[in-house]
């Protein structure tokens, strides 16, 4: 098969023909039609998973089932499916006796976990085999294309949403407008949730009306001066950003970090008509809480009421994919297509 493989650290990727891997027990084979391209596997590009290379990386992997491995009785040939970060636990160590459901959290606490595209092969490639538990069927009528970027960007938005636990009276803010908050918005606003934008892109403003958004603002002090967010969602990468959203945050507000690195990059602003410790404030992170949230996204984009913005690559175009997500000059998602 062919497959977009990483050759060392800091390499372009290259489209090379590799052994086309097969069911082993409790598996699926699936038969690759798409996988998105996340910051995350940029960051694997650079090491993040170690030095595991040569490497085939791509969590947001969707297709069909082809092979049923021994044991495996939830899926069959067929099967409309993805697969996301985290495939499976070691199912033994401190953190897998919690019996928590299958999340992101499994990624940093389990002792083994099974990661698509870290210490397994990602789905960059035709063909790729996962653990069938790690599976979820996608909606009939939701093409593979529109899938894909639902399984990593949809399912750490909704995720992060849920988190937040916001009521129908409550404003939710989306911090940065790109592959994580133009899902966002999306998600908040079929909600039936009043929904504000924060950007410093002019070029993105109306594009946040667009999807969504009630109001439109630049920077934390512009939120405050508009009545303020109960629930911040922290989409974008920029800690200085995030920082400064938080001078927008109410009282008992809620800012959700979903982001790889630490909130505890971010400084908390000092105010002192508002400091911090009197508001009742909470600073909370999350991922992938769950495939069950996983299951709602996809829900939310087979009924059109989300829907990802992807530009499409045939997968002799990883390269320049690849490169066009680093520069920025993708709107908002890069699908390759196998």
């Amino acid at each position: 098969m062919k497959a977009a493989v990483i050759p060392e650290i800091n390499a372009t990727w290259e489209l090379r023909e590799v052994p086309t891997p097969t069911a082993g027990p409790g598996e699926v084979l699936i038969k690759v039609h798409a996988c998105g391209i996340c910051f995350t596997d940029v960051w694997t590009t650079r090491g993040a998973a170690g030095d595991l290379f040569p490497l085939i990386t791509g969590h947001e992997v969707v297709g069909e089932v082809v092979e049923v491995g021994t044991g495996v009785s939830t899926r069959k040939v067929g099967d409309r499916v993805g697969t996301t970060w985290v495939q499976s636990t070691c199912g033994r160590c401190d953190y897998c006796k919690e019996n928590l459901p299958l999340s992101g959290q499994a990624a940093v606490n389990c002792a083994a976990p099974r990661l698509t595209g870290f210490n397994a092969q990602g789905g960059h490639a035709e063909y790729v085999a996962v653990t069938a538990t790690g599976t979820v069927l996608i909606p009939d009528g939701l093409s593979f294309e529109l899938a894909a970027p639902i399984f990593c960007a949809g399912y750490t938005t909704w995720s992060g949403l849920r988190a937040a636990e916001p009521a129908l009276h409550e404003r939710v803010a989306i911090v940065g407008i790109g592959g994580l908050g133009h899902l966002a918005l999306q998600f908040a606003a079929a909600s039936g949730l009043e929904t504000i934008a924060v950007t410093h892109s002019p070029d993105k403003q109306e594009l946040a009306r667009k999807l969504g958004a009630h109001e439109v603002v630049a920077s934390g002090e512009e939120l405050l001066a508009a009545g303020g967010a109960d629930v911040l969602l922290l989409c974008s990468n920029s800690y200085d950003q995030g920082a400064d959203a938080l001078k927008g945050l109410r009282h008992d507000g809620r800012a959700i970090s979903m982001g790889l690195d630490p909130l505890a990059d971010i400084v908390i602003p000092t105010d002192r008509q508002r400091p911090f410790f009197a508001q009742r404030q909470k600073v909370i992170g999350s991922t992938h809480n769950g495939l069950r949230y996983l299951t709602e996204a996809l829900e939310f984009a087979a009924a059109g009421k989300v829907v990802p913005m992807i530009e499409t690559f045939p997968k002799e175009e990883v390269s320049t994919a690849v490169a066009k997500v680093i520069a920025g000059d993708v709107r908002f998602r890069a699908v390759i297509t196998y």
